[in-house]
C-alpha cells in the first residue's frame, strides 16, 4: 500500500525500522512484549491505587522503582532511607492531582532535586502513562533525550519537529503529539499494529531504538562487545521495564 504522509512522521524510514526491528525479532514475539506492558500496566494502577487510597507505601515505591528502565539499579538513591514519605506524596500528586498532566509532570520533576530532570521525567511519565495509558504517553530518555538530542522519536521524525518544548510541561506535550502522529501513521502503514491492547507505538518506539542501538554499536565498537548487547526482544523489554519485572 501507498505510505500515508504525515506532517511529522517520516513514514518510509519508520517502515524502514520496523523492517529492520523484523529481521531481529517476529511478530509474534513483539505482540507478547505488549502483552507484557499490559501486564505492567495493571501492576502499576494496583501500586498507585487510586485518589482516595492515599500514597503508596515503601513497598509499592520500591516495586513501581523496579519496574522502571531509569530507576532499576537507582531504587537506593531515588528511595533513600526514611524517603518513602515524601516520594510518595510528590507520586501521588501526580497521577491524581489537580491540573493539567504536563503541569504535574513539570511540578514532579522539580520536586525530585537535585536527581536529575532526565530520571524525574523518566519515572514520572511511566507513573502517568502506566496507570492511565489512553490518556497519558511514555516520555523516556529513550524516547527523546532534549539533553543529547537523540532518541526514537527523532529518527522517525522529520528533522522540521522540533521535539524541544522550551520546559518539562512544553516538551512532554511536544512528545505526545509526535506519539500520536506516529501511532495514526503506523496503525494506516501497517507498523505498529502491534498486541491487542494499548502498548503498540511503545512497543514499536523501543524496536526502533534497539536497532539504532545495534547499528551505532556496530559501526563503532569491536565484535567482542557487540555480543554483550542483548537480543533485540531482550533490549525492548528492558527499555519498556518489563524484562523480568518480579526480579
Amino acid at each position: 500500500m501507498t505510505a500515508p504522509r504525515s506532517p511529522v512522521v517520516d513514514t518510509e524510514t519508520a517502515q524502514e525500522f520496523m523492517r529492520e526491528a523484523l529481521a531481529q525479532v517476529t511478530a509474534e514475539e513483539l505482540d507478547a512484549i505488549a502483552g507484557e506492558c499490559e501486564d505492567k500496566h495493571r501492576r502499576v494502577k494496583t501500586l498507585l491505587g487510586s485518589a482516595a487510597a492515599g500514597p503508596p507505601d515503601e513497598a509499592a515505591l520500591r516495586r513501581l522503582l523496579r519496574s522502571v528502565f531509569a530507576t532499576r539499579r537507582r531504587v537506593g538513591e531515588v528511595l533513600p532511607p526514611g524517603g518513602a514519605g515524601a516520594l510518595g506524596a510528590r507520586v501521588h500528586a501526580l497521577v491524581h492531582g489537580p491540573g493539567p498532566a504536563p503541569e504535574r509532570l513539570e511540578a514532579f520533576v522539580e520536586g525530585l532535586a537535585p536527581l536529575s530532570p532526565t530520571l524525574g521525567f523518566d519515572l514520572g511519565s511511566e507513573c502517568l502513562h502506566y496507570t492511565e495509558p489512553a490518556r497519558h504517553w511514555l516520555w523516556t530518555r529513550w524516547v527523546w533525550d532534549p539533553a543529547t538530542r537523540t532518541g526514537a522519536l527523532p529518527l522517525v521524525t522529520l528533522e522540521e519537529y522540533d521535539l524541544d518544548g522550551g520546559s518539562v510541561a512544553g516538551t512532554y506535550l511536544r512528545v505526545g503529539e509526535a506519539t500520536a502522529f506516529v501511532q495514526r501513521t503506523g496503525e494506516a502503514a501497517g507498523f505498529t499494529r502491534i498486541g491487542a491492547g494499548g502498548f503498540a507505538v511503545d512497543v514499536y518506539l523501543a524496536s526502533v531504538y534497539a536497532v539504532y542501538v545495534f547499528t551505532t554499536v556496530r559501526m563503532r565498537m569491536t565484535q567482542e562487545f557487540n555480543r554483550v548487547i542483548p537480543p533485540l526482544p531482550e533490549l525492548a523489554r528492558r527499555l519498556l521495564g518489563v524484562w523480568r519485572m518480579d526480579a
